[in-house]
């Protein structure tokens, strides 16, 4: 697979896949792999990484059970990398909502699209490192290509957006080609990088129920949709749990202590957490 270096073969017919472009990511996935193993699922568990994460953290993700594909960025033009750079993609849409940690890049954000070069699954559900599951979700390998949860976590009014944080893939080399041949055009600016693009592939992209994918912030700005017993996947987007400077800490402290008992291994009872007020 051009691009991609596995460490060893496929021991599966389907995959959850995630990306680690750091040492802080690598320690979400860490929690991540954790989580999915304590979910029961027989799947394999991918961990695509790029020259970043140190040969430490990749030892212990394999550790834990990981399947580690090197991934290197997109053949890109210079002329999307200097749009997609971090300074550039961060100062035409601003982040107004919350905080990017430093160590994010948009351009790494693309490498999502090699989900369709492992061709040895019959279907992918990509989850970002910085989420947690918490139920089995086995059965979205059964959904359709491409199914996405909506970016809700301020309105009803984002229900018309997707957020990439969880999808289904259907891994196609000729779509990963007609991928590339649409993604880097002249002029090309894609504001949320991945996800405007997905969703402009994919404009009849099928809607996964919110709690596939549930967006920390709905905490705080939507509690009245917050329910432990129906949350498969729970996403902290922005700030990270990890992060000891995380200015959302004290808003964010029952998600956070949740994140911290997954990465130990030890989470609670999840009929047993309090839901937060309307």
């Amino acid at each position: 697979m051009d691009g991609l270096t596995p460490a060893r073969p496929a021991a599966a017919p389907h995959a959850f896949v995630t990306l680690v472009t750091n040492d802080g990511y690598a320690r979400g996935a860490g929690a991540l792999l954790n989580a999915l193993r304590l979910s029961g699922t027989q799947a394999d568990l991918v961990v695509l990484h790029t020259g970043g994460v140190s040969h430490a953290a990749l030892a212990r993700l394999a550790d834990r059970g990981a399947r580690l594909i090197a991934a290197d960025v997109l053949p890109t033009s210079d002329a999307f990398n200097a749009a997609h750079a971090r300074q550039a993609v961060h100062g035409a849409a601003p982040f107004t909502k919350g905080r990017k940690p430093p160590f994010h890049t948009p351009l790494d954000n693309f490498i999502k699209l090699r989900l369709w070069q492992l061709e040895e699954y019959r279907r992918v559900v990509f989850i970002d490192a910085d989420a947690l599951v918490l139920r089995n979700i086995d059965n979205l390998f059964d959904y359709p290509e491409f199914s996405a949860a909506p970016n809700v976590y301020e309105s009803l009014a984002d229900f018309h957006r997707l957020n990439s944080g969880v999808f289904v893939a259907r891994p196609s080399s000729a779509t990963y080609r007609d991928m590339l041949a649409r993604l880097d055009v002249p002029g090309a600016f894609w504001r949320r990088t991945d996800q405007t693009f997905l969703q402009e592939y994919f404009p009849g992209w099928h809607g996964l129920p919110v709690f596939c994918n549930m967006l920390q912030y709905v905490w705080f700005n939507m509690p009245a949709l917050w329910d432990w017993r129906s949350i498969r996947v729970l996403h902290y987007q922005y700030e990270k749990p990890w992060e000891t400077d995380n200015p959302r800490r004290a808003q964010l402290k029952p998600l956070i202590d949740l994140w911290h008992a997954y990465e130990a291994g030890e989470p609670p009872a999840l009929d047993r957490l309090e839901n937060p007020a309307p």
